[in-house]
């Protein structure tokens, strides 16, 4: 089976201008949450949904998927963990708990703050989990990349020919990424900064779905007024 898992378990607000999660601000005339659900709902060759959300906002947002009537046959909550990865291996056992363990289950993972994720994405996405076991999706970088060891000068400039900017979804044969994350040792699980690390660690293989530079992160104020403008939702100072 394949399954959708939307990653909402943060109650951060980096954004001044809400005083709750940024995933729960409205977009347009709906929740950005909302919007994001919706794309995966449209999304035939997926079976289900999870909808990984903080223990202080399960209430809050199953009472969204009722008033935006979505489908609840689809569309399951699962507690979020204390960071992506946990709210993701949360999930995976909410998904295993009503449908068992199986070598053939995909999950896609993807940010609940990136609601203008293509169709064309989260199916590429699907074949190439279905094929090669694991993808991130990823665009070429326009800009060239600088590092810098001490943040205070630059120790190296890449070539700008090889640098992808990491996106989501990321997905997974759902078995897989279990046995690999079992393997790990606590100091490499302290230095994951997403699933996809996880094979690459292991030196898996990660295959790159084509991105799109529409499929933004809402994460700053400038994100969200953005994402407003692309809606033509209404705008603020």
């Amino acid at each position: 089976m394949i399954f959708g898992a939307i990653v909402a378990g943060g109650i951060g607000t980096r954004m001044s201008i809400s005083d709750i999660p940024k995933q729960f601000m409205m977009l347009g005339n709906k929740p950005i949450i909302i919007h994001t659900i919706e794309k995966f709902i449209l999304c035939t060759k997926l079976d289900y949904i999870f909808v990984g959300v903080h223990k202080d906002w399960t209430a809050y947002m199953e009472n969204l998927l009722d008033k935006y009537s979505l489908d609840r046959n689809k569309v399951f909550i699962a507690e979020g963990g204390k960071d992506r990865n946990s709210t993701i291996f949360n999930i995976i056992s909410a998904i295993e708990k009503t449908h068992g363990e199986s070598t053939d289950h995909i999950i896609v993972t993807h940010d609940c703050v990136r609601p203008f994720v293509s169709i064309r994405i989260i199916n590429e996405n699907i074949d190439c989990a279905l094929k090669y076991g694991a993808c991130n999706t990823a665009i070429h970088s326009v800009d060239t990349i600088v590092v810098s060891e001490d943040g205070d000068s630059i120790s190296d400039i890449p070539d700008r020919r090889r640098m992808f900017l990491g996106q989501t979804p990321q997905s997974f044969n759902m078995s897989e990424l279990k046995k690999l994350y079992s393997e790990l040792t606590e100091e490499e699980k302290n230095i994951l900064t997403d699933a996809c690390k996880i094979f690459y660690l292991r030196n898996k293989p990660v295959k790159i779905v084509a991105g799109d530079i529409s499929n933004i992160k809402i994460t700053t104020v400038s994100d969200y007024k953005m994402a407003q403008a692309i809606v033509g939702g209404k705008l603020f100072d």
